[in-house]
């Protein structure tokens, strides 16, 4: 009865803290403005069938992909086997769904070749990044915390399954010698430790059993709360992230209400000018910006964009800027998006509402990395979860023109020339004539 009353305290505490962490994230993510991402249904539950569900993006570079969809499918269905944990902890029964018999035979030994699967898996993923140390996982923005959040993780999904197959393997010691009714098909744990649990006395294997499960349910509860506070919160937002996927062609930029708005009055006298939409955020006033100076002036999309990045570095290492040399890094920008939206979340968690603390998305995203940007969308194209830097980047690069003033030389030159002259080219439109006819000397 202790071991039941101990197991429910864990369970409704684990769940309590996973609450509050998700409403956390949904609250940061909530500050960004709104944008409607309902339209085509249809075509949004295809996409992320395909790229969600089917891995589409992440088998288009085979070895990592195969081994992330072995990982993927062991973490969903060895999950299955989490509820009939769960029955047993809170009733004190022992392998409550083997009433399937046959199936529940076939379940298992699933099981067992999948987390088999992963370990190995996590195995050859842990050896890419700290002796193979592939670039795209080596690169500055992962030194610190990013690399040992990654190792953490792989370390932790071996653990989960070894403690799973060591579980099974005493379980099944017991089954052969009588001491519990036999139950499931075990082709992996029988043989791995047949040898090591050849000997040894049923109580030590009932302790062994015992301390496995525990320590499988308690990294599954520990892991659940974990992957919410790192980068693997993909697990969980990579379905609506994909959902919401912008459905407009990649390079298509948004237009601003408020120009769009100051066009169309300008072109028309009787259209009232825009007014400037003010949002209250967090119990501090918002003006509307142009751009994007912090992440409130960021749609909520681009912010879920940001907690759904797994930091793989696919994007990056298909940048043609960081290809040639430039400061830019896609993966960068979204870690820094993130990590912008975790401080000012922290900061509403102190005070109970948002108060300015002297500092910006631009403190941590310089200029140089914004204009290095060719707005090709090969990063986006790349994702696995279809995130849009390019939509940040722009955004912020927004902000710098029409509210700083600043931009590169090149490009002050040709705003200067479309505002005199009606196109990129320092000539009248009475010239163009002429332009035309050089160019086909």
């Amino acid at each position: 009865m202790m071991e039941r009353i101990l197991f429910a305290l864990l369970l409704v505490g684990a769940t309590v803290l996973f609450s509050r962490n998700i409403l956390r994230i949904t609250r940061n993510i909530k500050l960004g403005k709104d944008v409607d991402r309902t339209d085509r249904k249809g075509e949004r539950w295809s996409l992320m069938t395909r790229v969600a569900l089917g891995q589409s993006k992440m088998v288009v570079r085979p070895v990592a992909g195969i081994l992330h969809v072995i990982v993927y499918a062991g973490f969903v269905i060895i999950n299955i086997e989490v509820l009939e944990i769960l029955i047993d902890g809170l009733f004190g029964t022992h392998r409550v769904l083997s009433f399937m018999g046959g199936l529940y035979d076939f379940l298992i030994g699933s099981f067992e070749w999948l987390a088999l699967g992963v370990w190995v898996a996590c195995a050859i993923f842990l050896v890419r990044r700290n002796i193979i140390k592939l670039k795209r996982l080596a690169m500055k923005e992962l030194d610190g915390w990013p690399k040992t959040d990654a190792n953490l993780i792989l370390i932790t999904e071996i653990f989960l399954m070894t403690a799973f197959l060591v579980m099974n393997a005493a379980d099944y010691k017991l089954m052969e010698r009588g001491e519990v009714e036999m139950h499931g098909a075990f082709p992996i744990s029988a043989e791995l430790f047949r040898w090591l649990f050849y000997s040894w006395e049923n109580s030590t294997l009932h302790f062994v059993e015992r301390v496995c499960w525990w320590a499988h349910i308690i990294g599954i509860l520990a892991f659940l709360n974990y992957l919410v506070v790192s980068k693997h919160l993909h697990i969980l937002l990579a379905f609506p992230n994909v959902w919401y996927s912008k459905l407009a062609p990649k390079t298509e930029m948004t237009n601003m209400p408020r120009i769009t708005g100051e066009v169309r009055s300008m072109m028309d006298p009787s259209v009232q000018p825009p007014v400037p939409v003010a949002r209250t955020i967090a119990g501090m006033d918002m003006t509307e910006r142009f751009g994007a100076k912090d992440v409130f002036d960021l749609s909520w999309k681009s912010l879920m964009d940001a907690y759904s990045c797994t930091e793989c570095g696919r994007c990056t290492s298909e940048c043609p800027a960081n290809l040639t040399g430039k400061l830019l890094s896609p993966r960068k920008i979204m870690m820094d998006t993130r990590d912008r939206v975790a401080e000012v979340g922290k900061v509403i968690d102190a005070k109970g509402k948002w108060e300015d603390d002297g500092k910006s998305l631009h403190s941590r995203v310089s200029e140089e990395e914004l204009w290095a940007c060719t707005t090709c969308n090969a990063c986006t194209q790349a994702c696995p979860v279809n995130i849009d830097p390019v939509e940040i980047i722009l955004e912020m690069r927004r902000y710098l023109v029409m509210e700083e003033s600043r931009t590169r030389p090149a490009l002050t030159t040709m705003f200067n020339n479309v505002e005199n002259n009606g196109a990129a080219w320092a000539f009248g439109p009475d010239r163009r004539m002429e332009w035309a006819e050089e160019m086909n000397r």
